[in-house]
């Protein structure tokens, strides 16, 4: 809350209205006490009112719960990143006080739940603490048999009252939340939210009201990176998919087996990955893309079937959400360990399209871009994002859907001959004619796993494998000279070089932002299109002493992670080096500023 200074209570008692440009709030409590639905309302409230906001969570992978945390950042200004340290706490255990008041600003409040937590006196001094007794008040204000189960609506009151927030607006999300539900549901969780809204923040010194947005957004939608790519999907005329449950996709198939009916399509929930991405497969042969989707351990098991669409020239879209992995990992954390298997997966030479969205808006248009390049070019499209966009909720600006909502109804027009493999192409891409159409001269195409001729049929032909796996080759690379060079984000050329790729965008930007401010230099590029690269990016890299990969995956046996690998071997150039974690959580700003302030006074010219 950087413009709030606290001060002494005005005349009267009345605490102090402070007026801020942006707060990060951190709800922490376990994940039963409905934590993530206090998040969810305040970031939706941010996006209604044309607000910048991004959020952060943690949840528990055992399935009986436990400790959790929903952090919301708001602004009134640009938001990059859901922020390294809160203004305020929001604690509901002993155990969330104690584990998170670290990540609160010196001054920072802590507003907690005085029938569970007893503050520690040492910081007392360092922190404005604010004891209201929420679990025993949300009994008192929706009777006995709730128990305490709408605290975090009573809990979402409070924060109202401590920013000033629109409480109609709060209220009609509210409504939304419940609609459907046995009416005294609703009426329970409006009872709680006024009962927080009108308690008394006791000692509180001041409260807070946001400043009126400089950004003139017009109307948002607010949704998570999920959500996003399932009606990305929906809009690109996508109608039929197949999957297998697995966190943190599931989302996405949910959202699109309730969604895909309305379309007249479907989505079909399979006994497991192979049958999900062969159906996906037989559905994108039959004429219109389809897409299957999982998380690490089950794209694994899709490869060879993966293979298949490589081979037959088969257009499909597969959704990869990445966890921390190996094996099962860590199912509900983030990480960008999948790149390698996106790339490389499956056996042979099997080339396809990889893609990663950097933010939530970037999710909704890159799922219609991964469906027209696999049209396109009849290949598979590996959409990459990761836990830390799947469950970040975003606003930005509402899709002119009439615009950007296609028709891929196949085109079954006679024609009079049709070869789909044909090697007369320069680029190696031939425009499909789908199953089910006339073809005058009586020769019909087949498809397969083996290798083939012209036509389809199969061939062990040392000439003819030659052949198809260059014309398999060239459709990527006549689709690499369509792609633009990447833009710096700051000078074109300088000391430091930051690059990223999929959710680290914000972070890296928000702390190219700080060096800059100080009079440093340093520069950021941020890489979408990771098979096949950009072209440009040679040029890019020689403005630079020092180029520096961020991820979020391991620095390997050489020091430096999944994307530095891939530029390393790429450009054969020294100076990109990785910086690199695997603790499960996005990075922080002030982690890459430490880490880079390391690696260029150890050694700026290191191998």
């Amino acid at each position: 809350m950087n413009d709030s200074i606290v001060g002494a209570p005005t005349k009267g008692g009345m605490a102090k209205v402070s007026k801020i440009s942006e707060a990060v709030i951190r709800i922490a409590g376990n994940s039963q006490d409905g934590i993530q639905a206090i998040g969810g309302f305040l970031a939706r409230l941010a996006g209604r009112s044309e607000q910048e906001v991004m959020t952060f969570m943690t949840i528990p992978s055992t399935i009986s719960g436990g400790p959790s945390i929903f952090q919301v950042r708001i602004g009134s200004g640009e938001v990059l990143s859901s922020g390294d340290e809160a203004d305020v706490l929001l604690a509901f255990y002993q155990h969330s006080y104690e584990g998170h008041i670290g990540s609160l600003k010196k001054n920072g409040i802590v507003l907690y739940d005085s029938d569970h937590v007893e503050p520690n006196p040492e910081w007392q001094s360092s922190y404005h603490h604010v004891g209201v007794p929420i679990s025993n008040l949300t009994i008192e204000a929706i009777g006995g048999t709730a128990k305490d189960k709408g605290k975090n609506i009573f809990s979402l009151g409070l924060v109202a009252r401590m920013f000033d927030l629109n409480v109609t607006k709060l209220q009609a999300l509210v409504s939304e939340r419940f609609t459907g539900k046995d009416p005294s549901v609703l009426s329970n969780a409006l009872s709680a939210f006024q009962a927080g809204y009108n308690h008394s923040l006791g000692n509180l010194l001041e409260t807070f009201k946001f400043v009126d947005s400089q950004r003139n957004a017009g109307q948002q939608v607010v949704m998570n990176g999920n959500e996003a790519v399932a009606y990305g999907l929906i809009a690109a005329g996508v109608r039929f998919g197949s999957a297998y449950p697995i966190t943190p996709w599931s989302d996405v198939m949910e959202i699109l087996r309730r969604e895909l009916p309305k379309y007249g399509g479907s989505f079909i929930q399979c006994e497991d990955e192979i049958a999900a991405i062969s159906m996906a497969n037989g559905a994108s042969f039959a004429g219109r893309v389809a897409v299957t989707g999982s998380s690490g351990p089950g794209i694994s098991l899709k490869m060879e079937a993966l293979g298949w669409a490589v081979m037959a020239e088969v257009p499909l879209v597969v959704v990869n959400i990445q966890r921390g992995g190996p094996s099962t990992g860590l199912p509900t954390q983030v990480e960008q360990s999948d790149l390698n298997l996106a790339v490389f997966g499956s056996h042979g030479d099997a080339p396809r399209v990889v893609i990663a969205p950097a933010d939530v808006e970037e999710c909704f248009y890159t799922a219609i871009e991964s469906v027209n390049i696999a049209r396109k070019y009849n290949v598979p499209v590996f959409l990459l994002s990761d836990q830390g966009i799947a469950a970040r909720i975003e606003a930005f600006p509402e899709p002119n859907l009439e615009k950007v909502c296609q028709d891929i109804t196949p085109d079954l027009t006679p024609v009079a001959d049709y070869k789909p493999y044909d090697l007369s192409s320069p680029d190696g891409v031939t425009p499909r004619v789908v199953p089910g159409t006339r073809i005058l001269s009586g020769r019909y195409p087949i498809a397969g796993g083996l290798e083939h001729d012209e036509l389809g049929h199969p061939s062990a032909s040392p000439k003819l494998h030659m052949q198809m796996t260059a014309k398999r080759r060239k459709k990527l690379q006549a689709f690499e000279a369509t792609l633009p060079t990447p833009k710096v984000y700051g000078s074109a050329e300088g000391d430091v070089l930051l690059v990223g790729w999929g959710s680290t965008q914000g972070p890296i930007r928000e702390a190219v932002d700080r060096v800059r401010a100080a009079g440093d230099s340093m520069s950021a590029l941020h890489i979408k299109y990771l098979n096949p690269l950009p072209p440009g990016l040679e040029t890019v890299f020689r403005g630079f002493k020092s180029i520096l990969v961020v991820e979020m995956n391991d620095e390997g046996l050489y020091g430096y992670g999944q994307l530095a690998g891939l530029l390393r071997a790429r450009y054969c150039d020294a100076r990109i080096r990785g910086i690199n974690k695997t603790d499960g959580l996005n990075w922080k700003v002030k982690e890459i500023l430490e880490r880079v302030k390391a690696d260029t006074s150890a050694s700026p010219s290191k191998p």
